[in-house]
């Protein structure tokens, strides 16, 4: 039998000492624990099952069973289904002392999948829904309903379409209180959030009870795990509301000034921002971008007075022109519109309306023209006349650049598409006006503009001048300004020179190590470094170095210290008393370990000293740093480095003895570091020679050797 089949294990039972056994993963479970049992000498093994014994507490069932590795430590326990049972007759007592530990130990045992069938399979979660809708419970007694019934409900067996409005409206009614318990509130919350998005119906019936005033001053307090609960709470009202209900809820929105709320009391709070929050406020920023859409995929009826009354407009701001409908015959006021149309730079000159029937980005271009128009003036009339009085083909057409950059910017921040599921990337300076939208484009119309006269572009370089400014604005966006203004100096200082620059310099990083000779070359160097940072490697090793014991009483530290001999042939180790001052002598460390004899280095988590139950296995920076040998059939030497640089050192170092390739960061950062440095070195008398694809021809022969002179 291979031994992959025998796991060894520790098994616990309350009040006896641990047993060290073997599992045969062939045999099946039941017939494990009966063994385990009668070594205790308990009957009815049905009603017992085993659990792995560290903070999650997890069922072993026949699925996971294959997760138990050597070195576990198990406990045996009640079955699931009679912990069930128990707990369901637990929660129901008359003394209140008893009914909190049960709750809470209702709610522990709930995160584990096996528990929460046999706890459902018996009606548990109508048994909870009783005791919320009967409103006797409150305090730490309701907080642990609601954290078991979110437990239960977050498995999946259950579908959210179930529940009473009763439930509901309780639920509601604990958002909606002003002092309500904590716990108990983010709780209801997350409930409410898990309703919406899970049931159409549901949303209905929730949207009813609550209302985005009685969201609001969830927000205002400090607490940013409630903060980012009803921020959830509002994205998934938002994100369920049938398409003709949003405008009406971002109207409300607006009127409860959420936006600013935010502003103040998240995104310029002194709190850090998690990344839960981050995630949120994407979502938000992405739904309010989405009601867009709507203006984006409308064309322009070229019929509709309304709409042809604001190209009018347009036309009345930038050159205080009264529309008077009488003035001259109709073909003289044609030839003037016209000519005005062209000036406005739109691409059909007799009906403008018709450029507005491309879409993506349809009436949004429009609108946003016209907020320019009313909102910057006096910005709107010069980049309108500065571009009408030129003559010499380098006008930027005012008309066509904003259709176009409309279309670039709902690209950019991706208006339409649903939010994704985890990503942060939300933009504070778009929480800073309430018409961010059309403030983002009038600063990027005048980018444009400005971009345009620096590039002394012609209309043919119309797409060149559109590339900067995406390149300008993408640059821009990911310092993640935290206002307008901010973003706008950024853009000041990126103008097309600047672009020039980085792209020059990145190209230079990139096409001059992208050339055919130079990856030769490349890959010619390539092994001579690898052996070089091998060398350094084996050398720190030879240098030794001095390790942590392991050991869960934190009283005072123990040292040892491992070496490697001169001859990479063994490995010396052994205890120290105290941190050694300088190097360590081969002689006086007792242990040894041939390097012949070292069969592999494991790594992190799979190291046996991590399986071990105690402080390290929940520390996080520990696992990092953990490494083993392996050696014999099942010895062990464990480490745990003192840094990540002595960690990637020693693994290095070990997989070079092995013969095996050297993976670590350290590494790789090595790499590129010499590799650059030999690269710059090698190319130094290259500079400005431009090095051809293909090597020069070898000329023919010369027809005779008469110029070679013998020295002898």
């Amino acid at each position: 039998m291979p031994p992959s089949d025998l796991v060894k294990v520790a098994i616990e039972w309350p009040g006896a000492f641990p047993k060290l056994m073997e599992i045969d993963q062939k045999k099946p479970l039941s017939a494990i624990i009966k063994e385990v049992c009668e070594g205790w000498s308990l009957g009815n093994h049905e009603n017992f099952a085993l659990q792995i014994a560290d903070a999650t507490n997890f069922y072993i069932t026949e699925k996971n069973r294959n997760d138990i590795k050597n070195g576990s430590i198990l406990r045996l326990t009640t079955s699931p289904y009679h912990t069930a049972v128990q707990l369901h007759e637990r929660i129901q007592s008359a003394s209140m002392d008893a009914k909190l530990e049960s709750l809470k130990d209702l709610a522990n045992a709930s995160r584990d999948i096996t528990f929460a069938q046999e706890f459902i399979n018996l009606d548990g979660i109508s048994l909870l829904t009783q005791m919320v809708e009967s409103g006797t419970d409150f305090g730490d007694l309701l907080s642990f309903t609601l954290t078991a019934f979110v437990e239960l409900m977050d498995h999946g067996i259950v579908s959210w379409d179930t529940f009473s409005v009763a439930f509901i409206k309780k639920i509601a009614s604990y958002v909606n209180k002003s002092a309500m318990d904590t716990a108990v509130l983010q709780r209801s919350l997350a409930i409410l959030e898990s309703m919406v998005l899970n049931s159409q119906d549901l949303y209905h019936k929730v949207a009813q009870e609550i209302t985005i005033g009685q969201l609001i001053p969830h927000l205002q307090g400090t607490d940013q795990d409630i903060q980012t609960y009803t921020v959830a709470v509002i994205n998934a009202l938002f994100l369920k509301a049938p398409e003709e209900k949003r405008q009406e809820m971002a109207h409300i929105l607006a009127q409860k000034q959420l936006r600013s709320i935010i502003l103040s009391n998240v995104i310029r709070s002194p709190t850090a921002i998690n990344d839960e929050m981050a995630h949120q406020l994407y979502v938000l920023q992405v739904l309010t971008f989405n009601l867009l859409e709507d203006r984006m995929m409308t064309k322009m009826d070229p019929q509709d007075q309304a709409q042809r009354d604001i190209i009018f407009e347009l036309r009345r701001i930038a050159f205080d022109v009264e529309c008077d409908p009488n003035g001259g015959s109709i073909e003289k006021r044609k030839s003037m519109y016209t000519r005005d149309y062209k000036k406005l730079g739109f691409i059909n000159h007799v009906n403008p309306a018709v450029d507005f029937t491309q879409i993506p980005p349809g009436m949004l271009a429009l609108d946003n023209m016209l907020y320019f128009a009313r909102h910057q003036q006096d910005a709107y009339i010069r980049i309108v006349l500065e571009n009408s009085s030129r003559e010499d083909k380098h006008e930027c057409p005012f008309g066509r650049s904003s259709i176009e950059l409309t279309k670039m910017l709902c690209e950019i921040l991706k208006v339409g598409e649903l939010p994704s599921e985890n990503c942060h990337d939300f933009h504070p300076m778009f929480f800073t006006h309430d018409r961010s939208f059309e403030e983002f484009f009038c600063i990027c119309i005048q980018l444009l503009n400005k971009t345009w006269k620096e590039m002394r572009a012609t209309s043919e370089d119309f797409n060149k001048v559109m590339q900067v400014v995406r390149e300008q604005i993408m640059r821009a966006l990911t310092l993640k300004p935290n206002s307008l203004d901010q973003f706008k100096s950024r853009l000041q200082s990126l103008s097309y020179t600047e672009i020039l620059k980085i792209r020059q310099s990145e190209r230079m990083n990139q096409e001059d190590f992208q050339s055919r000779p130079i990856l030769e070359l490349r890959e010619k160097i390539q092994p001579e470094i690898m052996e070089l940072i091998k060398q350094q490697r084996l050398n720190r090793l030879c240098d030794g170095t001095c390790f942590r014991k392991i050991s869960s009483r934190r009283r005072q530290d123990k040292f040892w210290y491992c070496r490697l001999s001169p001859n990479h042939k063994v490995l010396h180790y052994g205890d120290l008393e105290e941190s050694p001052q300088g190097e360590v002598p081969h002689d006086s460390l007792q242990d040894k370990l041939p390097v012949a004899d070292i069969k592999a280095v494991i790594t992190g988590k799979d190291c046996p000293h991590m399986k071990e139950k105690g402080a390290l296995k929940q520390n996080k920076e520990v696992l990092e740093l953990a490494f083993s040998v392996l050696y014999e059939s099942d010895e062990y030497l464990n480490f745990i480095a003192p840094d990540k640089h002595e960690y990637c050192v020693w693994t290095d170092g070990l997989n070079a003895l092995l013969g095996k390739e050297m993976t670590s960061d350290y590494t790789k950062s090595d790499m590129d570091t010499l590799l650059s440095m030999e690269m710059k070195l090698r190319l130094l008398d290259l500079e400005n020679i431009q090095i051809p694809e293909a090597p020069p021809p070898i000329p023919k022969e010369p027809s005779n050797y008469d110029f070679v002179y013998d020295c002898n």
